[in-house]
């Protein structure tokens, strides 16, 4: 007898329907797999025998041949363990194949029939409303996962014998109630209220998150780099559902979701060291899967210890800040991974981490701090709109109890910066001042008589670069929309101009 299962293959974010056929035919009892499956599938033979025969089920002594379809599609990992096991019954009759009709099936078996967890449900269950399925069925400790797709019922499955019980009209499963995203918590994050002193670093922090400016900190040890970072996703907007689910996506196939969360709410922060590849850093393998760059999408990438990353590692960044995607192409085809994320480096301003230091003499010779420098190349530090030093804290302002300006009041204004860029970009696929191109500068970031001679000036004796006329035009248009203000002002352009590195131009 012939059975149809349906499951589905995450193919780089995307999830492809498959179609799981089992045959049975008179022969010694044997289990063939076909249709291109890789080692984790072909040994779901072993684990859909185990699993049938410990669930009190009877196994066919016939030989079972299982396609899956389409065979163009590379099938990898245990999900489909379910579907085959389910298969097999209903090409025994154990099970009515009318039970199973428009119905997805995702599951790993253990061998005594309890159902494990599987990556990647989201975007199966999302790919499966999609294409007209009306349930689901899902490992139980992923159930919560799947309820966020509405117009689709989700069946949570603990094991193979309540399934089959459940098809067979001997047991109810109450599907699992759909999940709403205000009812996930969103988790306690670093606030600003907590750093002490550092007040123009913060204010710097605010502007970049007000305009999804890339910022590089330069600072001693211990003056509070790495904290001030970490502080930065909880000042960014809130996240919307629609990012929410695109975030959650990216984690749940790269099995990273926690067991019980099944919705990112707060801004991602990735912060990887600084031994990291070039395939941990951007994605890759022989079945590319995404890497931190898309794992810090819609929030934050930290890359502390700047000079100490590889330099082939950095330069592949250049294309995803600009393009706000990665694509790697492998025999198999291309994939293409988003990369929507804000870049904050941090680095000390020499090897030994004191040049310029007013209390700790540098040890460090000239020659040995400019070739530290210099292992950030130039076309990189001018994708950075924000540098800013960090110097360290004093005593007083570290022992003093009164708590600084809370992230909340702070995103605030972020979020009323980003209402009116939203506005005024409405008509462009840009969300953020830092997405702005030549056109829309010259549209948004027109400048008056004296704010042109200050530009004037500022070109002319800092010797800027074409480049860096228009990144301080744009951090400029930010900080008139963080005051409020229609057209940048003289005060506005000032602080703009400062937040320049005279030594990026040098180099």
């Amino acid at each position: 007898m012939l059975a149809r299962v349906f499951s589905c293959a995450v193919i780089g974010l995307d999830g492809v329907i498959v179609e799981v056929e089992v045959d049975t035919s008179q022969g010694l009892p044997s289990i063939v797999i076909v249709g291109l499956p890789d080692a984790a599938v072909q040994e779901s033979r072993e684990r859909v025998y185990s699993a049938i025969k410990n669930s009190g089920l009877l196994y066919p002594r016939q030989r079972v041949t299982v396609n899956l379809a389409p065979a163009s599609v590379r099938k990898e990992g245990p999900a489909y363990d379910l579907p085959i096991a389910l298969g097999v019954l209903i090409a025994a009759e154990q099970i009515h194949p009318n039970e199973l009709e428009g119905t997805l099936v995702l599951g790993e078996l253990s061998l005594d029939g309890s159902v494990r967890h599987v990556r990647g449900v989201l975007p199966m269950a999302a790919v499966a409303a999609q294409q007209g399925f009306r349930r689901v069925f899902v490992p139980e400790v992923d159930a919560a996962e799947a309820a966020l797709i509405p117009n689709i019922e989700v069946i949570p499955v603990s094991s193979l014998r309540t399934i089959t019980a459940f098809l067979k009209g001997r047991l109810v499963i109450p599907p699992h109630p759909p999940i709403h995203p205000e009812e996930v918590p969103i988790p306690v994050q670093t606030d600003f209220q907590e750093i002490k002193g550092q007040e123009h670093v913060k204010r710097a922090l605010e502007v970049a998150a007000a305009g999804g400016h890339n910022v590089l900190m330069v600072g001693p040890p211990g003056s509070g780099k790495t904290l001030l970072a970490r502080a930065v996703p909880s000042i960014l907007p809130r996240l919307t559902l629609e990012e929410a689910l695109d975030v959650t996506r990216i984690y749940s196939i790269c099995d990273m979701l926690p067991a019980d969360v099944p919705l990112i709410r707060s801004r991602p922060f990735r912060a990887p060291h600084h031994t990291i590849s070039h395939a941990g850093l951007v994605g890759g393998g022989n079945q590319p899967h995404p890497g931190e760059i898309s794992l810090a999408h819609r929030g934050v990438l930290f890359l502390d210890e700047l000079p100490e990353f590889g330099q082939r590692v950095l330069e592949v960044m250049r294309q995803p800040l600009e393009d706000k995607i990665v694509t790697i192409s492998r025999a198999q085809g291309s994939f293409t991974f988003p990369a929507n994320f804000q870049l904050i480096g941090a680095q000390n301003p020499c090897p030994c981490g004191y040049y310029g230091d007013p209390v700790k003499p540098c040890t460090c010779s000239m020659g040995t701090i400019l070739k530290y420098q210099k292992r950030i190349s130039g076309p990189l530090l001018d994708r950075i709109d924000i540098h800013i030093q960090v110097p360290r804290v004093d005593y007083e302002k570290l022992s003093d109890s009164r708590l600084g300006e809370p992230s909340a009041i702070i995103q605030q204004r972020v979020e009323s910066a980003r209402q009116q860029q939203r506005e005024r970009l409405a008509e462009t696929s840009l969300t953020c001042n830092a997405d702005m191109r030549p056109a829309e500068i010259r549209q948004h970031c027109t400048l008056d008589d004296t704010c042109r001679s200050l530009m004037k000036t500022a070109m002319n004796q800092l010797q800027l670069s074409a480049r860096a006329y228009h990144r301080i035009l744009k951090l400029a248009r930010t900080i008139a929309d963080l005051a409020g203000a229609e057209a940048i002002q003289p005060p506005h352009l000032a602080e703009a101009l400062q937040y320049r590195s005279r030594m990026q131009e040098e180099n």
